[in-house]
């Protein structure tokens, strides 16, 4: 086990805080006669708490304290992104909480924001994983949460931490900010760029077209579950590889094609596949063919389109992506079963310019030496961004295991402060029957079906 830094000591959350799950929001009763303003799991973000969208439920006046927010109260997420959490900062106005939500309320002044930042130390380091059940929507329960081992530092430490990271990650932050700023600014100068390179024009040489007369429109082979097995198993594509101006091969399905299905469906190198069903604003979504992976088909989830002659395959990839940026593919959508649609028969009547083939090839060639040059950039930006978030959790580790700022051996040590807290409970409360029998050694081991080293050397190496 890692020997603690000096006046620290091991402790759990439920023996250091009060923790209580918030109200169970009853749909049938509306706002009711005591409408009062609640949290939900999308208000809480990390480090932040999102006013925008407030919505009401009933409380009775005898619930109102109960389910009461306080300054420096910690609301971490019990569900979906466990444990991401946020202080509260409110003003005398009420806020309650739902059920969706912990609250943390520390204990013998306790530093809300180290437990903040404690937290998301878990979260990146995905010891809260080891924490939560549930296997494809993650929960934190109440009884895991107060479970939790915490190592915690004198209180004037806390403070010096969380004043540390508070000026280090203020300064990461607003570089960040900047970056990503300049990430957005690329985006929509790609999506201009996109729209602007494909005049939907006539004459000067130019005529507009449309897609059923520049070239032939074919809808994939559907899926069937009797043809998951057979003697003809052959690969092929589907939504999830089509991506814009890239086919994803990583992960590429089989069904039998007899040899003469297998043909109707094959693609040539040049074809055109757009996504029939995405969400709106990607919908027809476009890539071409380049021989990768090889002698592949399609299903019925995608769109071919086979240019015409006189056309290049390059040019035809450029309007269908200047369609998708401008919205023209979403004028055509259908929406079934919350997703949307574009048929064959839409598909062809949409207006496709045709300038000359040597002014297609030149277009193209111009438009791509941009693009180039605008996804090196976000290539940048992106690796700068990753560089940020490096930098962030080597903070946070740095934080938790005493190594951020230095200590004090002036401090009150943290045992001390744990002795105020138990005496302060037991002062405030009448006795109850305990819950459990076992030790604060037991309930600081991770859950049993958690299996490996203890939790320390595994799940919080420094």
């Amino acid at each position: 086990m890692t020997e603690m830094p000096i006046g620290w000591i091991e402790t759990t959350l439920g023996e250091i805080a009060e923790t209580s799950l918030g109200k169970m929001l009853d749909r049938g009763k509306g706002s009711g006669k005591n409408p009062r303003p609640y949290l939900r799991n999308i208000n809480v973000q990390w480090g932040r708490i999102d006013q925008s969208d407030i919505l009401f439920m009933d409380i009775p006046p005898d619930q109102e304290e109960r389910f009461r927010l306080r300054d420096g109260d910690l609301l971490v997420c019990e569900g979906g992104e466990v444990g991401r959490c946020a202080v509260w900062r409110g003003a005398d106005d009420y806020m309650a909480f739902q059920k969706a939500l912990h609250r943390i309320r520390p204990l013998g002044g306790i530093e809300p924001l180290y437990l903040r930042y404690l937290l998301e130390n878990l979260s990146r380091r995905k010891v809260l994983d080891l924490w939560a059940t549930g296997s494809t929507i993650k929960h934190l329960p109440q009884e895991q949460l107060r479970q939790l081992p915490i190592q915690l530092p004198p209180l004037a430490e806390q403070r010096r931490v969380v004043a540390a990271l508070e000026d280090h990650l203020s300064r990461s932050n607003a570089a960040t900010s900047s970056v990503s700023a300049a990430g957005l600014r690329l985006q929509r100068l790609k999506k201009r760029l996109l729209i602007d390179s494909v005049p939907l024009r006539s004459g000067a040489g130019w005529r507009l077209s449309t897609v059923a007369e520049v070239g032939s429109v074919d809808l994939g082979r559907q899926r069937h579950p009797d043809w998951h097995n057979g003697p003809n198993m052959r690969p092929y594509l589907r939504v999830a590889n089509v991506f814009e101006d890239r086919i994803d091969s990583t992960d590429v399905m089989e069904m039998n094609f007899p040899p003469s299905v297998f043909e109707k469906f094959r693609l040539r190198e040049g074809d055109i596949l757009l996504n029939e069903g995405q969400s709106p604003e990607l919908l027809g979504r476009p890539a071409m063919y380049r021989g990768v992976p090889a002698d592949v088909a399609f299903t019925n989830s995608l769109l071919r389109f086979r240019a015409a002659e006189g056309i290049d395959p390059e040019w035809a990839l450029l309007v269908f992506r200047r369609h998708m940026h401008a919205g023209r593919f979403s004028r055509e959508v259908r929406i079934t079963t919350n997703i949307a649609h574009l048929s064959a028969g839409r598909f062809k009547a949409i207006e496709f310019p045709v300038p000359p083939l040597t002014e297609q090839r030149a277009i193209v060639s111009r438009t791509k030496e941009v693009l180039s040059g605008l996804d090196r950039l976000s290539d940048a930006v992106r690796q700068v961004e990753r560089r940020a978030d490096s930098l962030r959790v080597s903070f946070l580790a740095a934080a938790f295991s005493g190594r951020l700022v230095p200590q004090d051996p002036g401090d009150e040590p943290a045992s001390e402060l744990l002795a105020r807290i138990h005496a302060e409970r037991a002062t405030a409360a009448p006795k109850q029957k305990a819950r459990t029998t076992r030790t604060r050694k037991e309930l600081a081991a991770p859950p049993t079906r958690v299996t490996g080293d203890n939790y320390h050397q595994e799940a919080l190496p420094l």
